[in-house]
């Protein structure tokens, strides 16, 4: 099983593009990047239309983010990392994750589409399926290992408990179901998978 220190571990040679600390423009230009994606999907916004809106320079943009693939990446980190925020803390690992799971479902199911665009995107784009595996999915990783290491520090699990596999579960199923149009995310679904997937598998282990 794959340790805690390990599911911590980032790949070498990252830049940090989608972490680095925004100015108040920068933000207002990944505001309006997620406004055009939401209006365009991913292969036909233009940076040229992002500019345009926020009243910026080409040059700006690209000064920051070199390419569309870090430009959209981007937009999305912010909106995971700054507009959500940390997870508050519910005070058990049931209701931390079942807080959590609620979060992701709404995030998600309000940019199906465009999440799907981009999905696709990936698989002619290596800079944005890099993107995404890289920095995107490692995000949302991150505020599961928030709740996991609460619950470790409560006592309700042991760290051995945590790996990659129970990182991944809960953003990786939700958006499975979410790109599948006719399967919603719904709160029995959340609880389902909280109740008889995560915790008996955080549980068990001793």
């Amino acid at each position: 099983m794959t340790s805690l220190s390990h599911a911590d571990q980032r790949q070498p040679g990252h830049q940090d593009l989608l972490r680095a600390s925004l100015t108040a423009r920068e933000a207002q230009l990944l505001e309006v990047t997620l406004e055009v994606l939401r209006e365009t999907g991913y292969d036909k916004l233009t940076v040229d239309e992002v500019a345009a809106r926020a009243h910026a320079s080409k040059t700006t943009v690209y000064r920051r983010w070199p390419t569309k693939a870090e430009l959209v990446c981007a937009a999305f980190a912010y909106r995971l990392r700054d507009k959500f925020g940390p997870q508050a803390d519910a005070g058990t690992l049931r209701d931390d994750l079942l807080a959590l799971a609620a979060k992701i479902s709404s995030d998600a199911q309000g940019h199906a589409q465009v999440a799907a665009g981009i999905l696709a995107a990936s698989e002619r784009s290596p800079r944005l399926r890099e993107l995404l595996m890289d920095e995107l999915y490692q995000l949302r990783k991150e505020q599961v290992l928030v709740v996991l290491r609460r619950a470790v520090a409560r006592g309700e699990i042991v760290p051995e408990a945590i790996s990659d596999a129970t990182v991944d579960v809960l953003p990786a199923y939700i958006m499975f179901r979410i790109l599948q149009h006719e399967r919603p995310v719904t709160l029995e679904t959340q609880r389902a998978l909280v109740d008889q997937v995560l915790l008996p598998s955080l549980t068990r282990v001793h």
